[in-house]
């Protein structure tokens, strides 16, 4: 007989308590009158995880997102808007002909406050359009209400409440109620996807040396040019690059040639919090690069009605330099376009899908970039549905949704489990992977890899490299949540896994060979600009929006949900992508690094970082779970225009 002893044996007891809880929760949602939500418990709310049943007493909000109406004839909308082969093509309908076909009814909310009320929980405000019905109450209300027991669990080393199994609804609103989303305290937050540097604004420089342009310098000595690096695999390797600027990756992609700079779009970016410091750190930045600063009106922050919070749970400063990258990246892009920055009030669920929503009710752009996201097993249905619909409205509307695919790989090593990240994995948003780009002297385009690092530290005795693993690389895979959409076939390999294919594009994300960004940061010797290289896919997804805008102006106006015409134009038109494949002539860098971030007083740290390393994913020819269809070449700005 297993001896638990008297910590086992309490362990044991909780489970099982939670696992009764669990299963006397899906009794009540088997109730004829009730219907159950499937997936609206987390993921990890497991027995396993137990701690004990929540406090009845314990206070608790929500949201219960109300059902589109019409929903058949609205998905029929946006495939025929989305579809270049469709008659009605980029036939756009505004907010309000959406509100009055699709949006749910006063009538709707009404019905869902009543069940609301009548479990005791108090009505605290409805969403615009209608969206949602935000309540307070207990944990006995809410247990009362959603058909399911509470429980506390642990997570990450925290004790957090959570549904103990799936909610149910009343079988009379199940074709009214979408999901419920904030259940679960403290409520599920997202992440910005960048990598490779410490967050700002604390201080933070690259070290030296590093090259101008990919291969400038050859690592063969320290940064004193006396002490010896080794080789690499037989060959001494190239220094990373300082960081490219936005005429070196202009060049690269065709941008340049094109004499295009976005023109009449508009893309929206966003993020959580707001950078005090973005317009005159973003001018700078330009004009110092050789571009010019944001004209009167080019730029604004958009600010919520209500203050900013969460600031413990989020981390402000972080997103403050997601910001600035997504800003700068945009605008080094699309010089021309016009860009508004949509502040969330911080980097929950229920915070993003109010700025969301804004962006499309506001339907003033048409390319939306968002560099943040999470693990698909981390959202509840809930959330997901909630998302989604957000993305069908602004797909009928004619505004294309831009996601950063994720920084690790096929999320195996961060999180345990082969999987895809949300929201970059849903049908109707593009999901942006990420290369590892070379640009030459002229600013020409050489090669790119897939983004994927392994990485290697200078031995002791400095003569090799000691490997330490995969570190980072673009997220891709196939996702368990969605199926293979329609836009994919004939494009995503027969024999491939199920699934959503992730990602569908790509452009430079790898930290080795990133952008150069410039922002106010807090230094030792005081507060002041100075610029940074940085990667990841945050990177990715606002040089694909930037791209999108010059696509935009070439086409006359607004294209929508991307995905449909991306696909079929890797169908049809082999030059409108460079297929990324493992043949290039780059197998790594090397990377010097201060040890303490910002000088060289506390000594440099030298690293190998590897390309076309991206843990499971790999690139080839044709689509791929690292680069997609490829990253896109001038001639995608200007397929099928009129």
């Amino acid at each position: 007989m297993r001896n638990y002893g008297r910590r086992g044996l309490l362990a044991t007891a909780l489970a099982f308590v939670l696992a009764g809880m669990v299963l006397a929760g899906q009794a009540l949602a088997q109730n004829r009158d009730r219907v159950t939500l499937r997936g609206s418990s987390p993921a990890w709310a497991k027995p396993s995880a137990a701690v004990r049943p929540a406090p009845a007493s314990r206070h608790v909000s929500a949201r219960v997102y109300l059902r589109p109406r019409h929903k058949a004839d609205l998905d029929a909308l946006v495939r025929a808007v989305s579809n270049p082969t469709s008659g009605s093509y980029r036939h756009f309908i505004t907010p309000a002909r959406y509100r009055a076909r699709f949006a749910p009814t006063a009538s709707d909310v009404r019905a869902v406050r009543r069940w609301l009320s009548g479990a005791g929980l108090r009505v605290s405000g409805v969403g615009a359009g209608n969206r949602y019905v935000a309540v307070r109450g207990t944990v006995a209300q809410a247990e009362r209400a959603f058909g399911v027991r509470m429980g506390l669990f642990r997570r990450g080393g925290r004790t957090v409440l959570a549904p103990a199994g799936n909610l149910s609804v009343p079988a009379g609103l199940s074709e009214k109620v979408l999901g419920v989303v904030g259940l679960q305290s403290p409520p599920h937050t997202v992440k910005p996807l960048q990598s490779g540097r410490a967050q700002p604004p604390a201080g933070f420089r690259n070290a030296r040396p590093c090259s101008l342009y990919y291969g400038q310098l050859t690592a063969r000595y320290q940064a004193d040019y006396k002490s010896p690096l080794p080789k690499f695999e037989g060959s001494y390797r190239p220094y990373a690059v300082c960081g490219y600027v936005p005429s070196q990756l202009r060049g690269a992609y065709g941008v340049t040639a094109s004499g295009l700079t976005g023109a009449g779009a508009t893309v929206a970016i966003t993020d959580a919090y707001a950078a005090p410091t973005i317009l005159q750190d973003a001018n700078r930045y330009a004009t110092r690069h050789g571009d010019g600063r944001f004209s009167q009106g080019q730029f604004r922050q958009v600010l919520p009605g209500q203050g900013f919070r969460n600031q413990k749970l989020c981390d402000p400063s972080g997103w403050y330099g997601e910001e600035t990258l997504d800003v700068e990246a945009v605008h080094g892009m699309a010089t021309g376009s016009k860009v508004l920055y949509y502040a969330s009030r911080s980097c929950t669920d229920t915070d993003f899908l109010d700025t969301l929503a804004r962006v499309v009710d506001d339907n003033k752009a048409s390319i939306v970039s968002n560099s943040w996201g999470d693990f698909s097993s981390n959202e509840t249905s809930g959330a997901i549905r909630a998302y989604e619909t957000i993305f069908e409205q602004a797909a009928a509307q004619g505004i294309g949704f831009f996601f950063s695919s994720g920084d690790d790989g096929d999320d195996v090593a961060a999180s345990g489990l082969l999987q895809t990240d949300y929201p970059a994995s849903d049908p109707y948003v593009t999901a942006v992977g990420g290369t590892s780009l070379a640009v030459g002297a002229g600013n020409n385009y050489r090669w790119e890899a897939g983004w994927g690092t392994d990485k290697y530290v200078l031995s002791d005795s400095g003569k090799s490299w000691v490997p330490q693993g995969f570190i980072y690389g673009a997220g891709g895979g196939f996702s368990s949540l969605f199926n293979r959409p329609d836009y994919q076939q004939g494009v995503v390999p027969a024999g491939s896994p199920a699934g959503r294919a992730v990602p569908d594009v790509a452009l430079d994300a790898d930290p080795t060979t990133g952008m150069l960004v410039g922002e106010t940061q807090k230094f030792p010797d005081g507060v002041y600009y100075d610029e940074y290289r940085i990667g990841g896919t945050s990177l990715a997804s606002p040089l694909m929006a930037g791209m999108e805008a010059l696509a935009s102006q070439a086409q006359g106006g607004r294209l929508g949900f991307a995905n449909p015409r991306i696909y079929d134009l890797a169908r049809s038109n082999s030059k409108a992508f460079r297929d990324v494949t493992p043949a290039h002539d780059g197998a790594a860098n090397v990377r010097p690094d201060y040890a303490n971030g910002v000088d060289a007083q506390g000594g440099i740290v030298y690293s190998v970082r590897t390309f076309d390393d991206d843990s499971s994913l790999k690139t080839k020819k044709g689509w791929d779970d690292v680069t997609g269809v490829g990253s896109p070449d001038r001639v995608y700005f200007t397929a099928g225009a009129g």
